[in-house]
């Protein structure tokens, strides 16, 4: 069972995932501050019991309480947990850390590099915020969706602090929703990242009308670039092979709700990439990620061509039929 407190938890972020994961706090019996940027949003989504803009068939429990100021939603939180999009997690902790209490642990569920310096958000949390605090990781396959809707979901929580990871991880374990532990920050981080990049060359292969096995080749050879890139940066194989990594990987390059798919399918069918990008109308981690992940692919030294080829689509301008060419005249070698 969850170890339940007086205090309440904060969930910083009002998209369709930081309520799923408001909403399964709240099936579990704990209350919930959850903290949304808009005034206007906010004040609608605490009137009207349902964030319309992101989960509109979900009704919240009156465990839920939204507001816009951030002082209020984490005054007397025992921890904090972000679910912010991965470009928003710097700015985020910047207002926020200020405002924590010094007891108070640090969660979130944000899945990304930093812009600009392809930094994993533990190094940045530890940066801001010192290394005593303790901080986790939830990731793992899970469409916010069907989180709102309590169908089946198992996620890998990932901390340094064992003692903390287990906290968080009893805290959402419960009514259909599995949380396994484990100490691989890294690799747990890595994995819920690169999926996005991968997700975004299997929509452009499925646009380009490629079939099943070359979706299947690109989730396997992505695979091995995501196992690759961890080795060199000290992830462990096996989280990159479960949850975190695997299991993320095949729901984010498979299924219709994954936004970073929906985008690959745009512009591999013709569309451009700001056009996609402004229909879909939401936050396309895959995009910025493509960026970071060849920063450390050439810091590292590694070989990623999968995510070299979608780089080159999204921030340089390749044609998708010219990528898909180039992979497949790579030379042959043992697997």
């Amino acid at each position: 069972m969850p170890q339940m407190s007086d205090s309440p938890l904060a969930v910083l972020g009002g998209g369709a995932w930081g309520t799923a994961l408001a909403l399964q706090l709240a099936r579990l019996g704990h209350s919930v501050h959850l903290w949304v940027r808009s005034v206007e949003h906010a004040e609608t989504i605490q009137r009207d019991r349902v964030n319309a803009r992101y989960l509109p068939d979900v009704k919240l429990p009156d465990q839920i309480m939204v507001t816009a100021d951030m002082a209020i939603a984490v005054d007397s939180a025992a921890d904090v947990l972000l679910a912010t999009p991965s470009h928003a997690f710097g700015p985020t902790l910047t207002q926020l850390l200020p405002l924590l209490r010094p007891e108070a642990g640090l969660a979130w569920a944000c899945k990304g590099f930093e812009p600009e310096t392809g930094r994993f958000l533990h190094e940045v949390a530890q940066s801001m915020g010192g290394d005593q605090r303790p901080m986790a990781l939830i990731s793992g396959p899970s469409f916010a969706h069907e989180v709102a809707r309590g169908l089946p979901t198992a996620v890998t929580v990932a901390a340094s602090d064992a003692t903390f990871g287990a906290l968080w991880a009893s805290r959402l374990h419960g009514e259909a929703f599995r949380a396994y532990y484990t100490d691989d920050l890294i690799g747990a981080e890595l994995g819920g990242a690169l999926k996005n990049v991968i997700a975004v060359a299997c929509g452009l292969a499925d646009g380009l009308g490629l079939g099943l096995n070359t979706r299947a080749a690109l989730i396997t050879r992505g695979l091995a670039e995501m196992i690759r890139l961890g080795e060199a940066l000290g992830a462990q194989t096996k989280t990159l092979i479960g949850l975190a990594g695997v299991g993320d990987l095949v729901l984010t390059c498979t299924g219709d709700l994954s936004r970073n798919r929906r985008f690959g399918l745009m512009v591999g069918g013709g569309q451009g990439v700001d056009e996609a990008l402004a229909e879909i109308g939401q936050v396309v981690e895959g995009v910025n990620t493509a960026q970071e992940a060849m920063r450390l692919a050439d810091r590292c030294g590694v070989d990623m061509p999968i995510t070299e080829q979608v780089h080159g689509i999204v921030h340089r301008g390749w044609r998708p039929a010219k990528g898909v060419e180039v992979l497949l005249d790579r030379a042959q070698k043992p697997e």
